[in-house]
């Protein structure tokens, strides 16, 4: 069984990594440490120019919820308009009201934009702030959603099993189920022989140091503990190993 393993990638350099250790495709973000923001045009130019595999691209103005005002879903909307011109081979977003049941006009109109261009829709993990089960799942069918990245509503995918499954069972070939949360290469065969998933998406991040984010007088940490001063950025040996776990099955 050929199981497709995404990456998540906060950089061109994260995408290049990936890249090298075989990944199948990527989901291209920017700001991982606050959940992914939308990444630059920039940025997915020069990732369709120096690779061959898909490249979904993130549409978030902002880190917190998925509950946008219409400003922020005009700008969400033409900048998936300009990432789709600038080569994304699908695009990955979520829209929830207050209560977290899914926004389906907001939806409804970047799916039509993004199928207009022949390219992917894929729902992001505010699918796991829904109720994350069939009836949610159906909705997304409904409004044409080609693939959902969830952990079955859990904080992990390991967690979240049982749904998983169910809600693989429940998609019938109308939609991709890719699980995402917590995947590495130590519990990945696990978590794709207990839900019967095709797709797993995985950080494979580790930390490196940035000599100058402690200055003498100022600090720009974004982590504290054993990880201040660094930054996180995909792991080519993560990706291998990750890469090797699944080929074993």
């Amino acid at each position: 069984m050929h199981c497709t393993v995404e990456i998540c990638c906060g950089s061109y350099e994260d995408a290049l990594v990936a890249y090298k250790g075989n990944a199948d495709r990527i989901e291209l973000t920017a700001a991982l440490y606050i959940g992914g923001v939308t990444p630059s045009t920039a940025c997915v130019t020069l990732v369709k120019r120096d690779t061959d595999f898909p490249v979904c691209v993130m549409i978030r103005p902002r880190g917190a919820g998925f509950c946008y005002s219409h400003a922020e879903f005009e700008c969400m909307y033409e900048e998936t308009r300009d990432l789709l011109n600038h080569g994304a081979d699908g695009i990955v977003f979520g829209f929830l009201n207050p209560d977290f049941s899914i926004n389906a006009e907001y939806t409804a109109k970047l799916v039509e934009l993004v199928h207009a261009n022949h390219k992917e829709a894929i729902m992001h993990r505010a699918f796991d702030c829904t109720s994350a089960d069939t009836r949610a799942l159906k909705q997304l069918i409904d409004l044409g959603i080609d693939r959902v990245l969830t952990s079955g509503g859990k904080k992990t995918a390991l967690e979240g099993k049982d749904m998983l499954n169910e809600l693989v069972q429940h998609a019938d070939n109308s939609i991709e189920i890719l699980a995402g949360g917590g995947i590495h290469a130590d519990n990945a065969a696990e978590i794709i022989a207990a839900t019967g998933v095709t797709q797993i998406h995985s950080s494979c991040h580790d930390w490196k140091a940035d000599p100058t984010t402690v200055g003498k007088t100022v600090a720009y940490n974004y982590a504290d503990g054993a990880h201040t001063g660094m930054y996180d950025a995909v792991s080519l040996e993560k990706v291998q190993a990750l890469k090797q776990a699944v080929a074993r099955i």
